[in-house]
Protein backbone atom coordinates (compact mmCIF):
# COMPACT_ATOMS: atom_id res chain seq x y z
CA UNK A 1 0.00 0.00 0.00
CA UNK A 2 1.51 3.35 -0.96
CA UNK A 3 1.04 6.97 0.25
CA UNK A 4 0.24 9.69 -1.81
CA UNK A 5 2.73 13.08 -1.14
CA UNK A 6 1.17 16.38 -2.96
CA UNK A 7 2.81 19.15 -4.72
CA UNK A 8 1.41 21.92 -6.21
CA UNK A 9 1.43 20.35 -9.57
CA UNK A 10 1.32 16.09 -9.26
CA UNK A 11 0.43 13.59 -6.62
CA UNK A 12 2.87 10.46 -6.64
CA UNK A 13 2.88 7.51 -4.69
CA UNK A 14 5.96 7.26 -2.02
CA UNK A 15 7.10 4.44 0.21
CA UNK A 16 7.35 4.15 3.74
CA UNK A 17 10.34 7.21 3.63
CA UNK A 18 8.63 9.44 2.11
CA UNK A 19 11.06 8.40 -1.04
CA UNK A 20 9.03 8.62 -4.42
CA UNK A 21 8.33 5.14 -6.13
CA UNK A 22 8.40 6.85 -9.08
CA UNK A 23 11.67 6.21 -11.58
CA UNK A 24 13.81 9.31 -10.74
CA UNK A 25 14.59 9.75 -14.33
CA UNK A 26 10.73 10.78 -14.63
CA UNK A 27 11.57 13.66 -12.30
CA UNK A 28 12.46 17.01 -14.58
CA UNK A 29 16.01 17.93 -14.00
CA UNK A 30 17.64 21.58 -14.31
CA UNK A 31 21.20 20.33 -13.53
CA UNK A 32 22.09 19.95 -17.41
CA UNK A 33 25.10 21.59 -18.94
CA UNK A 34 24.80 24.43 -20.89
CA UNK A 35 26.70 25.52 -23.60
CA UNK A 36 28.93 26.96 -21.05
CA UNK A 37 30.01 23.75 -18.89
CA UNK A 38 31.56 20.74 -20.14
CA UNK A 39 30.28 18.50 -18.04
CA UNK A 40 27.08 18.06 -15.76
CA UNK A 41 29.07 16.13 -13.25
CA UNK A 42 32.67 15.67 -12.75
CA UNK A 43 33.70 12.35 -10.23
CA UNK A 44 36.90 13.08 -8.73
CA UNK A 45 38.16 9.07 -7.53
CA UNK A 46 36.72 5.91 -9.13
CA UNK A 47 36.01 3.69 -5.93
CA UNK A 48 33.05 2.02 -5.54
CA UNK A 49 31.12 5.21 -4.53
CA UNK A 50 32.47 7.31 -7.12
CA UNK A 51 32.69 4.80 -10.12
CA UNK A 52 28.87 4.39 -8.97
CA UNK A 53 27.74 7.40 -8.75
CA UNK A 54 29.56 8.21 -12.02
CA UNK A 55 27.23 4.98 -13.67
CA UNK A 56 24.01 6.37 -11.93
CA UNK A 57 24.39 9.81 -13.00
CA UNK A 58 25.26 8.58 -16.89
CA UNK A 59 22.02 6.40 -16.25
CA UNK A 60 20.26 9.65 -15.51
CA UNK A 61 20.96 11.49 -18.17
CA UNK A 62 24.16 13.78 -16.76
CA UNK A 63 27.03 14.32 -19.01
CA UNK A 64 29.50 12.69 -16.67
CA UNK A 65 33.17 12.84 -16.57
CA UNK A 66 34.73 10.47 -13.86
CA UNK A 67 38.63 11.56 -13.09
CA UNK A 68 40.73 7.99 -11.24
CA UNK A 69 44.81 9.26 -10.49
CA UNK A 70 45.54 5.49 -10.57
CA UNK A 71 46.55 3.45 -13.44
CA UNK A 72 43.23 1.26 -13.18
CA UNK A 73 39.33 1.84 -11.75
CA UNK A 74 37.83 0.44 -8.42
CA UNK A 75 39.98 2.38 -5.94
CA UNK A 76 41.38 0.34 -2.89
CA UNK A 77 38.45 -2.04 -2.71
CA UNK A 78 38.68 -3.54 -6.12
CA UNK A 79 43.08 -2.85 -6.28
CA UNK A 80 43.77 -3.34 -2.88
CA UNK A 81 41.10 -4.35 -0.39
CA UNK A 82 37.73 -5.72 -0.91
CA UNK A 83 38.59 -7.61 -3.29
CA UNK A 84 41.98 -9.13 -3.43
CA UNK A 85 41.92 -9.89 -0.08
CA UNK A 86 38.72 -12.10 -0.36
CA UNK A 87 40.46 -13.89 -3.30
CA UNK A 88 43.30 -14.88 -0.66
CA UNK A 89 40.84 -15.73 2.13
CA UNK A 90 39.17 -17.92 0.00
CA UNK A 91 41.75 -19.94 -1.34
CA UNK A 92 43.51 -19.79 2.02
CA UNK A 93 40.72 -21.80 3.71
CA UNK A 94 40.81 -24.41 0.91
CA UNK A 95 44.59 -24.78 1.48
CA UNK A 96 44.22 -24.85 5.93
CA UNK A 97 40.96 -27.25 4.93
CA UNK A 98 43.39 -29.58 3.49
CA UNK A 99 46.63 -29.26 5.73
CA UNK A 100 44.69 -29.81 8.98
CA UNK A 101 42.69 -32.77 8.05
CA UNK A 102 39.11 -31.10 7.67
CA UNK A 103 39.17 -32.71 3.87
CA UNK A 104 40.35 -36.37 4.96
CA UNK A 105 37.74 -36.69 7.68
CA UNK A 106 35.24 -35.88 4.68
CA UNK A 107 36.78 -38.63 3.24
CA UNK A 108 39.04 -36.91 0.78
CA UNK A 109 42.72 -37.82 0.71
CA UNK A 110 45.63 -37.15 -0.72
CA UNK A 111 49.39 -36.84 -0.35
CA UNK A 112 52.01 -34.67 -0.94
CA UNK A 113 50.15 -31.06 0.05
CA UNK A 114 52.25 -28.28 -1.36
CA UNK A 115 51.59 -24.46 -1.18
CA UNK A 116 52.45 -22.73 -5.17
CA UNK A 117 51.76 -18.99 -3.19
CA UNK A 118 52.83 -17.43 -7.30
CA UNK A 119 49.53 -19.82 -8.53
CA UNK A 120 47.78 -17.93 -5.27
CA UNK A 121 48.82 -14.74 -6.16
CA UNK A 122 48.15 -14.78 -9.57
CA UNK A 123 44.35 -15.96 -9.07
CA UNK A 124 44.26 -13.21 -6.80
CA UNK A 125 45.19 -10.82 -9.43
CA UNK A 126 43.29 -12.59 -11.80
CA UNK A 127 40.21 -11.53 -10.05
CA UNK A 128 41.15 -7.96 -9.62
CA UNK A 129 41.86 -7.48 -13.37
CA UNK A 130 38.83 -8.63 -14.31
CA UNK A 131 36.69 -6.10 -12.23
CA UNK A 132 38.40 -3.62 -12.69
CA UNK A 133 38.27 -4.39 -16.19
CA UNK A 134 34.43 -4.31 -15.76
CA UNK A 135 34.28 -0.85 -14.64
CA UNK A 136 35.90 0.73 -17.52
CA UNK A 137 33.65 -1.51 -19.56
CA UNK A 138 30.64 -0.17 -18.02
CA UNK A 139 32.31 3.60 -18.06
CA UNK A 140 32.18 3.25 -21.87
CA UNK A 141 28.60 1.42 -22.45
CA UNK A 142 27.12 4.34 -20.11
CA UNK A 143 28.64 6.75 -21.58
CA UNK A 144 30.86 7.89 -18.83
CA UNK A 145 34.47 10.18 -20.09
CA UNK A 146 37.25 8.74 -18.14
CA UNK A 147 40.18 10.61 -17.14
CA UNK A 148 43.25 9.30 -15.95
CA UNK A 149 45.00 12.11 -13.43
CA UNK A 150 45.04 13.75 -10.65
CA UNK A 151 42.01 15.72 -10.15
CA UNK A 152 42.20 18.93 -8.35
CA UNK A 153 39.30 21.68 -7.50
CA UNK A 154 40.19 25.05 -9.40
CA UNK A 155 37.05 26.62 -8.55
CA UNK A 156 33.71 26.00 -7.55
CA UNK A 157 32.80 24.75 -11.24
CA UNK A 158 35.79 23.80 -12.46
CA UNK A 159 38.35 20.49 -11.96
CA UNK A 160 41.73 20.80 -13.30
CA UNK A 161 43.03 16.81 -14.00
CA UNK A 162 46.99 16.50 -13.77
CA UNK A 163 47.87 13.68 -16.26
CA UNK A 164 50.95 11.58 -15.63
CA UNK A 165 52.40 13.08 -18.36
CA UNK A 166 52.63 16.59 -16.73
CA UNK A 167 49.84 17.89 -19.08
CA UNK A 168 47.15 19.32 -17.37
CA UNK A 169 42.94 19.38 -18.75
CA UNK A 170 40.68 21.64 -16.86
CA UNK A 171 36.67 20.72 -16.88
CA UNK A 172 34.18 23.14 -16.64
CA UNK A 173 31.08 21.47 -14.60
CA UNK A 174 27.97 22.18 -13.11
CA UNK A 175 28.34 20.17 -10.26
CA UNK A 176 31.54 18.20 -8.84
CA UNK A 177 31.59 15.14 -6.35
CA UNK A 178 34.17 14.25 -4.21
CA UNK A 179 34.69 10.53 -3.51
CA UNK A 180 38.45 10.27 -2.59
CA UNK A 181 37.69 7.35 0.11
CA UNK A 182 40.86 6.72 2.29
CA UNK A 183 44.06 5.67 2.61
CA UNK A 184 46.52 3.30 5.14
CA UNK A 185 46.50 5.61 8.37
CA UNK A 186 50.77 5.42 9.73
CA UNK A 187 51.88 4.22 12.85
CA UNK A 188 54.22 7.04 14.49
CA UNK A 189 57.40 6.19 14.18
CA UNK A 190 57.53 2.99 12.30
CA UNK A 191 58.35 3.52 8.52
CA UNK A 192 56.13 1.17 5.99
CA UNK A 193 58.34 -0.06 3.03
CA UNK A 194 55.65 -2.30 1.88
CA UNK A 195 58.53 -5.40 1.98
CA UNK A 196 58.91 -6.26 5.65
CA UNK A 197 57.01 -3.70 7.41
CA UNK A 198 53.89 -3.25 5.40
CA UNK A 199 50.47 -1.55 5.78
CA UNK A 200 47.24 -4.23 4.39
CA UNK A 201 48.84 -3.27 0.74
CA UNK A 202 51.98 -5.28 0.95
CA UNK A 203 50.12 -8.04 3.28
CA UNK A 204 48.39 -8.80 0.16
CA UNK A 205 51.11 -9.28 -2.03
CA UNK A 206 53.99 -10.66 0.11
CA UNK A 207 56.69 -13.32 -1.93
CA UNK A 208 56.44 -15.44 0.35
CA UNK A 209 55.26 -16.49 3.68
CA UNK A 210 57.08 -15.26 6.54
CA UNK A 211 57.89 -17.61 9.42
CA UNK A 212 56.80 -15.40 12.16
CA UNK A 213 53.73 -12.37 11.52
CA UNK A 214 52.92 -9.33 14.06
CA UNK A 215 49.89 -7.21 13.06
CA UNK A 216 49.94 -4.20 14.81
CA UNK A 217 45.90 -3.88 15.08
CA UNK A 218 42.89 -6.78 15.82
CA UNK A 219 40.50 -5.14 13.56
CA UNK A 220 38.24 -6.36 10.64
CA UNK A 221 41.83 -5.84 8.04
CA UNK A 222 44.22 -7.15 10.81
CA UNK A 223 41.67 -10.18 11.86
CA UNK A 224 41.46 -11.10 8.32
CA UNK A 225 44.73 -10.57 7.02
CA UNK A 226 46.41 -12.51 9.54
CA UNK A 227 44.06 -15.09 9.35
CA UNK A 228 45.27 -15.64 5.51
CA UNK A 229 48.71 -16.00 6.47
CA UNK A 230 48.44 -18.00 9.40
CA UNK A 231 46.81 -20.65 7.25
CA UNK A 232 49.60 -20.35 5.06
CA UNK A 233 51.68 -21.55 7.65
CA UNK A 234 52.85 -18.16 9.54
CA UNK A 235 52.71 -17.95 13.46
CA UNK A 236 50.76 -15.03 14.06
CA UNK A 237 50.40 -12.73 16.63
CA UNK A 238 48.05 -9.88 16.40
CA UNK A 239 48.37 -6.64 19.12
CA UNK A 240 45.63 -4.74 19.78
CA UNK A 241 44.88 -1.21 22.37
CA UNK A 242 41.58 -2.53 22.67
CA UNK A 243 40.34 -5.07 24.54
CA UNK A 244 38.49 -7.18 22.42
CA UNK A 245 39.29 -7.88 18.49
CA UNK A 246 37.23 -7.07 16.16
CA UNK A 247 36.75 -3.32 16.08
CA UNK A 248 34.38 -0.50 17.41
CA UNK A 249 30.85 -1.69 16.80
CA UNK A 250 31.13 -5.44 16.96
CA UNK A 251 29.01 -6.98 19.59
CA UNK A 252 31.47 -8.13 22.70
CA UNK A 253 29.75 -11.82 22.85
CA UNK A 254 30.58 -12.12 19.25
CA UNK A 255 33.86 -10.83 19.60
CA UNK A 256 34.89 -13.17 22.03
CA UNK A 257 33.49 -15.85 20.47
CA UNK A 258 35.59 -15.03 16.84
CA UNK A 259 38.28 -14.60 19.10
CA UNK A 260 37.94 -18.20 20.56
CA UNK A 261 37.81 -19.64 16.97
CA UNK A 262 40.86 -17.84 15.87
CA UNK A 263 42.78 -19.08 18.57
CA UNK A 264 41.60 -23.37 17.99
CA UNK A 265 42.80 -21.80 14.16
CA UNK A 266 46.50 -21.10 16.03
CA UNK A 267 46.16 -16.90 15.95
CA UNK A 268 47.61 -15.42 19.00
CA UNK A 269 46.28 -11.93 20.46
CA UNK A 270 47.59 -9.90 23.46
CA UNK A 271 45.18 -7.73 24.11
CA UNK A 272 45.02 -4.47 25.78
CA UNK A 273 48.52 -3.99 24.66
CA UNK A 274 50.28 -0.98 22.98
CA UNK A 275 53.09 -0.85 20.54
CA UNK A 276 55.67 1.69 21.76
CA UNK A 277 58.56 1.21 18.83
CA UNK A 278 59.83 -1.31 16.13
CA UNK A 279 63.45 -1.61 14.84
CA UNK A 280 64.92 -4.04 12.53
CA UNK A 281 67.85 -5.88 14.01
CA UNK A 282 69.51 -8.34 11.11
CA UNK A 283 67.07 -9.85 9.26
CA UNK A 284 64.10 -9.91 12.10
CA UNK A 285 62.13 -6.98 13.28
CA UNK A 286 61.82 -6.02 17.11
CA UNK A 287 58.73 -4.37 18.53
CA UNK A 288 58.47 -3.03 21.88
CA UNK A 289 54.70 -3.68 23.32
CA UNK A 290 53.85 -2.42 26.93
CA UNK A 291 50.02 -4.34 28.30
CA UNK A 292 47.53 -2.27 30.72
CA UNK A 293 49.77 -3.03 33.84
CA UNK A 294 52.77 -0.84 32.20
CA UNK A 295 54.79 -4.18 31.47
CA UNK A 296 57.07 -3.93 28.72
CA UNK A 297 57.79 -6.45 26.09
CA UNK A 298 59.88 -7.80 23.07
CA UNK A 299 58.63 -9.73 20.22
CA UNK A 300 60.34 -10.65 17.29
CA UNK A 301 58.56 -10.55 13.79
CA UNK A 302 60.13 -11.55 10.31
CA UNK A 303 57.00 -9.10 9.10
CA UNK A 304 55.09 -6.46 10.65
CA UNK A 305 52.03 -5.83 9.48
CA UNK A 306 50.62 -2.27 10.16
CA UNK A 307 46.71 -2.15 10.79
CA UNK A 308 45.46 0.15 12.66
CA UNK A 309 43.16 1.81 10.48
CA UNK A 310 42.17 4.12 7.35
CA UNK A 311 42.66 7.86 7.55
CA UNK A 312 40.06 10.30 4.89
CA UNK A 313 42.02 10.85 0.98
CA UNK A 314 41.19 14.39 1.51
CA UNK A 315 44.66 16.51 1.19
CA UNK A 316 46.01 18.38 -2.33
CA UNK A 317 42.45 18.54 -3.70
CA UNK A 318 42.13 22.09 -3.53
CA UNK A 319 39.40 22.07 -1.06
CA UNK A 320 40.40 25.06 0.73
CA UNK A 321 40.66 27.56 -2.85
CA UNK A 322 36.58 27.10 -2.41
CA UNK A 323 36.20 28.02 0.99
CA UNK A 324 35.67 23.81 2.16
CA UNK A 325 37.14 23.17 5.70
CA UNK A 326 37.77 19.98 6.97
CA UNK A 327 36.71 18.67 10.54
CA UNK A 328 39.56 17.35 13.30
CA UNK A 329 39.60 14.20 11.97
CA UNK A 330 40.14 15.22 7.97
CA UNK A 331 36.72 14.90 6.59
CA UNK A 332 34.84 16.91 4.66
CA UNK A 333 31.52 17.90 6.11
CA UNK A 334 28.44 17.80 4.44
CA UNK A 335 24.78 17.34 4.72
CA UNK A 336 22.13 14.94 4.49
CA UNK A 337 22.23 15.99 0.14
CA UNK A 338 26.02 15.63 0.53
CA UNK A 339 26.38 18.86 0.20
CA UNK A 340 29.55 20.78 1.05
CA UNK A 341 29.44 24.50 1.84
CA UNK A 342 29.74 24.91 -1.51
CA UNK A 343 26.66 23.86 -2.65
CA UNK A 344 27.25 22.33 -6.12
CA UNK A 345 30.14 20.22 -4.51
CA UNK A 346 29.76 17.34 -3.20
CA UNK A 347 31.31 14.46 -0.83
CA UNK A 348 30.50 10.78 -0.46
CA UNK A 349 31.86 7.86 0.82
CA UNK A 350 35.22 7.69 3.41
CA UNK A 351 35.92 10.74 2.76
CA UNK A 352 33.15 12.06 4.53
CA UNK A 353 31.47 10.88 8.72
CA UNK A 354 30.40 6.88 8.97
CA UNK A 355 31.50 3.76 8.23
CA UNK A 356 34.20 3.38 5.94
CA UNK A 357 32.40 0.46 3.84
CA UNK A 358 32.63 0.04 0.09
CA UNK A 359 28.63 -0.78 0.21
CA UNK A 360 28.07 2.60 2.17
CA UNK A 361 29.93 4.47 -0.23
CA UNK A 362 28.08 3.10 -3.26
CA UNK A 363 24.96 3.92 -1.30
CA UNK A 364 25.52 7.32 -0.84
CA UNK A 365 26.90 7.82 -4.20
CA UNK A 366 23.67 6.52 -5.65
CA UNK A 367 21.37 9.05 -3.84
CA UNK A 368 23.65 11.91 -4.35
CA UNK A 369 23.23 11.82 -7.90
CA UNK A 370 19.90 11.48 -7.29
CA UNK A 371 19.46 14.55 -5.16
CA UNK A 372 21.16 15.99 -7.79
CA UNK A 373 18.84 15.27 -10.17
CA UNK A 374 16.21 16.03 -7.56
CA UNK A 375 15.11 13.26 -5.81
CA UNK A 376 14.95 12.06 -2.17
CA UNK A 377 18.65 11.20 -0.60
CA UNK A 378 17.15 9.32 2.45
CA UNK A 379 19.82 7.04 4.11
CA UNK A 380 19.18 5.15 7.57
CA UNK A 381 23.28 4.12 8.13
CA UNK A 382 21.69 1.88 11.17
CA UNK A 383 20.95 -0.27 8.20
CA UNK A 384 24.72 -0.57 6.88
CA UNK A 385 25.79 -3.86 7.31
CA UNK A 386 29.34 -4.96 8.76
CA UNK A 387 31.00 -8.06 7.89
CA UNK A 388 34.95 -9.92 8.94
CA UNK A 389 35.35 -11.88 6.25
CA UNK A 390 37.20 -14.82 8.84
CA UNK A 391 36.47 -18.38 8.83
CA UNK A 392 33.54 -18.48 10.24
CA UNK A 393 32.59 -15.15 9.38
CA UNK A 394 31.14 -12.25 11.70
CA UNK A 395 28.56 -9.84 10.20
CA UNK A 396 26.34 -7.20 12.04
CA UNK A 397 23.61 -4.95 11.53
CA UNK A 398 21.87 -2.39 13.75
CA UNK A 399 23.05 -1.58 17.52
CA UNK A 400 25.14 -4.15 19.79
CA UNK A 401 24.07 -5.16 23.19
CA UNK A 402 26.44 -3.25 24.55
CA UNK A 403 24.79 -0.13 22.79
CA UNK A 404 21.07 -0.47 23.72
CA UNK A 405 22.30 -0.88 27.54
CA UNK A 406 23.97 2.08 27.17
CA UNK A 407 20.76 3.89 25.50
CA UNK A 408 18.77 2.48 27.94
CA UNK A 409 16.39 0.75 25.43
CA UNK A 410 14.65 -2.21 26.57
CA UNK A 411 15.07 -5.53 24.70
CA UNK A 412 14.90 -8.98 24.34
CA UNK A 413 17.44 -11.59 22.92
CA UNK A 414 17.03 -14.16 20.35
CA UNK A 415 19.69 -17.05 19.98
CA UNK A 416 19.94 -19.80 17.82
CA UNK A 417 23.26 -22.09 17.44
CA UNK A 418 24.51 -22.97 14.15
CA UNK A 419 25.49 -26.66 16.02
CA UNK A 420 21.39 -27.09 15.85
CA UNK A 421 20.99 -25.63 12.15
CA UNK A 422 21.10 -28.79 9.71
CA UNK A 423 22.40 -27.41 6.95
CA UNK A 424 25.49 -26.52 9.19
CA UNK A 425 25.61 -29.51 10.50
CA UNK A 426 25.71 -31.17 7.53
CA UNK A 427 28.28 -29.42 6.05
CA UNK A 428 30.25 -30.24 9.35
CA UNK A 429 30.63 -26.20 9.74
CA UNK A 430 29.24 -25.76 13.44
CA UNK A 431 30.64 -22.72 14.71
CA UNK A 432 28.75 -19.69 15.70
CA UNK A 433 25.60 -18.69 15.82
CA UNK A 434 22.49 -15.73 15.28
CA UNK A 435 22.11 -13.35 18.04
CA UNK A 436 18.47 -11.38 17.33
CA UNK A 437 17.86 -7.91 19.49
CA UNK A 438 14.64 -6.79 20.04
CA UNK A 439 12.34 -4.02 21.34
CA UNK A 440 10.91 -5.30 24.47
CA UNK A 441 7.64 -3.27 23.74
CA UNK A 442 7.05 -3.79 20.06
CA UNK A 443 8.89 -6.89 18.87
CA UNK A 444 10.62 -4.59 16.34
CA UNK A 445 14.65 -5.92 15.13
CA UNK A 446 17.19 -3.49 16.64
CA UNK A 447 20.10 -5.55 15.64
CA UNK A 448 21.20 -8.57 14.49
CA UNK A 449 24.66 -10.72 15.23
CA UNK A 450 25.66 -13.30 13.75
CA UNK A 451 28.72 -15.66 13.26
CA UNK A 452 28.70 -18.16 10.68
CA UNK A 453 30.64 -19.49 7.43
CA UNK A 454 27.86 -18.15 5.92
CA UNK A 455 27.03 -14.71 7.96
CA UNK A 456 27.93 -12.38 5.62
CA UNK A 457 25.26 -13.53 3.01
CA UNK A 458 22.79 -13.83 6.12
CA UNK A 459 23.24 -10.61 6.81
CA UNK A 460 21.43 -9.37 3.88
CA UNK A 461 18.10 -10.91 4.68
CA UNK A 462 18.48 -9.17 8.51
CA UNK A 463 19.35 -5.30 6.96
CA UNK A 464 16.58 -6.07 4.52
CA UNK A 465 13.74 -6.86 7.52
CA UNK A 466 15.43 -3.70 9.65
CA UNK A 467 15.06 -1.36 6.22
CA UNK A 468 11.10 -1.93 6.63
CA UNK A 469 11.15 -2.23 10.18
CA UNK A 470 9.90 -5.74 10.57
CA UNK A 471 9.62 -7.41 13.72
CA UNK A 472 11.06 -10.71 14.67
CA UNK A 473 7.28 -12.10 14.62
CA UNK A 474 7.38 -11.18 10.65
CA UNK A 475 10.76 -12.86 9.78
CA UNK A 476 9.61 -15.95 12.19
CA UNK A 477 6.48 -16.42 10.09
CA UNK A 478 8.27 -16.24 6.66
CA UNK A 479 9.02 -19.82 5.12
CA UNK A 480 12.28 -20.66 4.75
CA UNK A 481 13.79 -23.22 2.51
CA UNK A 482 14.79 -26.57 4.36
CA UNK A 483 17.70 -27.12 4.85
CA UNK A 484 19.45 -23.65 4.58
CA UNK A 485 21.68 -21.95 7.06
CA UNK A 486 19.19 -19.18 6.50
CA UNK A 487 16.73 -21.16 9.06
CA UNK A 488 19.32 -19.98 11.75
CA UNK A 489 17.95 -16.63 11.12
CA UNK A 490 14.42 -17.58 11.28
CA UNK A 491 14.91 -19.43 14.66
CA UNK A 492 16.73 -16.69 16.77
CA UNK A 493 13.48 -14.43 15.54
CA UNK A 494 11.67 -16.83 17.33
CA UNK A 495 13.27 -17.11 20.07
CA UNK A 496 13.21 -13.27 20.96
CA UNK A 497 9.58 -13.01 19.59
CA UNK A 498 8.14 -16.05 21.16
CA UNK A 499 10.62 -17.40 24.26
CA UNK A 500 11.76 -20.50 22.52
CA UNK A 501 13.12 -21.82 18.78
CA UNK A 502 11.38 -25.19 17.64
CA UNK A 503 15.20 -26.85 17.07
CA UNK A 504 16.71 -26.00 20.25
Amino acid sequence: MFLFAASSRVFRPVNKHGRSVVSIAAIIRRNYSSGGEDADLVVIGAGPGGYVAAIKAAQLGLKTVCVEKNATLGGTCLNVGCIPSKSLLNNSHYYHMAKHNDLASRGIEFQNLTLNLTKLMEQKESSVKFLTGGIAHLFKQNKVRHIEGLGQISGTNEVTVKKNDGSEEKVNTKNILIATGSDVTPFPGIEIDEDTVVSSTGALSLKQVPEKLIVIGAGVIGVELGSVWSRLGSEVTLVEFLGNIGGVGIDLEVAKNLQRVLTKQGLKFQLQTKVMSASREGGLIKVVAEDKKGQKQELGCNVLLVCIGRRPYTSGLGLEKVGIQLDNKGRVPVNKRFQTAVPNIFAIGDCIEGPMLAHKAEDEGILCVEGICGGDTHIDYNCVPSVIYTHPEVAWVGKSEEQLKAEGIEFKVGKFPMSANSRSRTNNDTEGFVKILSDKQTDKILGAHIISSVAGELINEATLAMEYGASCEDVARVCHAHPTVAEAFREANLAAFAGKAINF
